[in-house]
């Protein structure tokens, strides 16, 4: 792999991560191993945003996400679209277009969609999964997981096994489940109600 595809520089009371030329597998091998080198370092930092015009706008968000929810570090840039670019707020909560992943989404994964997230399989502990509609894990989710991220709180998370990192419903977010907690043995259901995430086992009509 070759070196000194990232650096870092302090800026404004922030470090600006600098990206250069290369592939975006050995930019993200290069920036995890270099944040694990020094991690207590960066954890007491702002991420103030990646710099680089090798990669694109969509691996920036890839990038700073990973950062975000896999180490927990503080990034203060926000992606805001522009707009004149945005789409209305995604209303197909009932029926929508889908999006359907086969297989584990695994730490460092990011997967984000306009519509409604289907996963069939789990969602593991550093893995964050994004859609502007619903998210339903036919497995465990552990991960991080944002439905209605376009500020849709009709949105839910649906899973067989729902203990995420972090949860979140539009812009309300769920405390971490106690780990301790007991399951009910049943699919679970997290929706919006009184501008709260409240988490339910899913009972099918009879």
């Amino acid at each position: 792999m070759k070196e000194g595809l990232v650096s870092f520089k302090g800026i404004n009371g922030g470090i600006y991560i600098h990206v250069k030329g290369g592939e975006y597998s050995s930019i993200l091998e290069e920036l995890e191993r270099k944040l694990l080198e020094s991690l207590d370092f960066f954890k007491g930092a702002k991420i103030a945003g990646i710099k680089g015009d090798s990669i694109s706008r969509e691996e920036k968000k890839e990038l700073l996400n990973i950062m975000k929810y896999k180490y927990d570090l503080n990034v203060t840039e926000d992606f805001k679209e522009d707009p004149l670019d945005r789409p209305n707020m995604f209303e197909g909560i009932v029926e929508g277009m889908t999006k359907f992943i086969h297989n584990t989404i695994r730490s460092g994964q990011v997967i984000e969609y306009d519509g409604n997230i289907v996963v069939i399989g789990d969602v593991n502990p550093g893995a964050l999964v994004r859609a502007k509609g619903n998210i339903v894990i036919l497995g465990r989710l552990k991960g991080v997981a944002h439905a209605g991220c376009d500020g849709n709180t009709k949105a839910l998370v649906a899973a067989y096994d729902l203990r995420p990192t972090q949860l979140r419903i539009g812009n309300i977010i769920s405390r971490r489940p106690d780990e301790n907690m007991d399951t009910t043995g049943l699919p679970e259901v997290a929706k919006v109600h009184d501008n709260e995430v409240v988490i339910e086992p899913y009972l099918p009509r009879k």
